[in-house]
């Protein structure tokens, strides 16, 4: 889109013209938008300070969560759970001189939503960069001042939470109509999915920090496992092992390596009986071959780290109910979704250091 507006000196006539003529007829209905999103004296937005703990960015991030809902009426944890899928999705970091650059040209943030410019200014905007609510509404842009500064900034966070809150009250305040609300931002529907799971996991406990692990197994000697990841498979088509396979007796107890939320569970021709389950990193986490599940889990139900989530067992390569084709084990995966597209990586470093973090609780409960 902004590759549109690469000559738009030579064109800056004819936009506006076009513009007018588009949008005379809805510019009451416009002013009437502005009127009921008007700015929010008072409402401000820190930025983190360079060296600021994990613990008082969190803080300041949940307490302007707050602020705008108190100003909106929508719950503080939708507007968590959008900021937290945007930071999931972030592109690949840049070089540190890009990274410098930037960080210098403008200030940290606390929330990480970023609106493409023609979004946010409308894409008619003959002012890509406008920052006068009265213009951008005319324009049909999705920016709004949240902060009370008479200005519609992209890179300020009260605006930018605000203008989000401004776009998902057309459709109402159910969570339903959140839902909706989201799938008209992105018109994805994994992307409203993954939002709507991050709101239920902040509501369910109610904090931002979920950061919390366990390992797959019981810590103890009845497993073995070594990093099995890209080795070759044959059963099914010429693929790769995308996981490690952690060996032990069939029935052991299998535990939640997260905070989570159950997305899948069911039978699945190559890992059998399997159950996934989506953290608050948007990662996905893959437990195959299992012999049964813990009956009280369904898809939806919430889970925790160490939480019992079904047994090791032998199932698959086969039609529902095949097993036995191979050794009882864990299949542990691990994937990645960046928006478009989810893929594996090794989770054999994860594993060892989840378990050597619970072999160190252990001996220090011990002492």
């Amino acid at each position: 889109m902004p590759a549109l507006f690469n000559s738009y000196n030579t064109r800056r006539t004819l936009l506006c013209m076009s513009a007018a003529a588009l949008l005379w007829g809805s510019a009451p209905a416009a002013n009437a938008d502005a009127a009921r999103y008007s700015k929010l004296p008072e409402l401000k937005a820190s930025s983190p300070i360079a060296g600021d703990s994990k613990e008082s960015v969190e803080a300041a991030r949940k307490e302007l969560y707050e602020q705008m809902s108190a100003a909106t009426g929508i719950p503080w944890f939708r507007f968590a759970a959008i900021d937290q899928y945007e930071r999931s999705i972030a592109k690949k970091k840049k070089s540190p001189a890009a990274a410098d650059a930037e960080s210098a040209a403008e200030p940290e943030r606390l929330t990480g939503i970023s609106i493409p410019a023609p979004v946010w200014s409308g894409p008619l905007n003959p002012d890509q960069e406008d920052k006068l609510p009265e213009s951008i509404s005319f324009f049909g842009g999705f920016g709004r001042d949240g902060s009370g500064d008479d200005l519609a900034d992209p890179g300020n966070d009260a605006d930018v939470l605000y203008s989000m809150a401004a776009h998902l009250l057309k459709y109402g305040t159910s969570a339903s109509d959140f839902n909706i609300g989201v799938w008209e931002y992105y018109h994805n529907g994994r992307a409203a999915q993954r939002v709507a799971q991050f709101a239920k996991l902040y509501e369910h406990f109610g904090r931002l920090d979920l950061s919390g692990s366990a390992f797959p197994l019981p810590i103890g000697n009845n497993y073995s496992y070594r990093s099995t990841w890209g080795t070759g498979r044959s059963w099914g088509g010429a693929r790769i092992h995308e996981g490690t396979d952690l060996f032990a007796p069939h029935g052991l107890t299998v535990r939640s390596t997260c905070f989570g939320v159950v997305e899948t569970k069911g039978w699945n021709r190559y890992g059998g009986w399997r159950i996934g389950i989506r953290d608050i990193e948007n990662r996905y986490h893959y437990y195959a071959h299992l012999t049964g599940y813990e009956k009280s889990i369904s898809r939806g139900d919430i889970v925790v780290p160490g939480q019992t989530i079904g047994w090791v067992g032998s199932s698959g390569y086969g039609n529902p109910g095949t097993q036995g084709k191979f050794p009882p084990h864990l299949h542990y995966g691990i994937y990645r979704d960046r928006g478009i597209t989810e893929w594996a990586f090794d989770p054999y470093p994860l594993l060892k250091q989840w378990e050597n973090q619970e072999y160190r609780k252990l001996r220090k409960n011990k002492k």
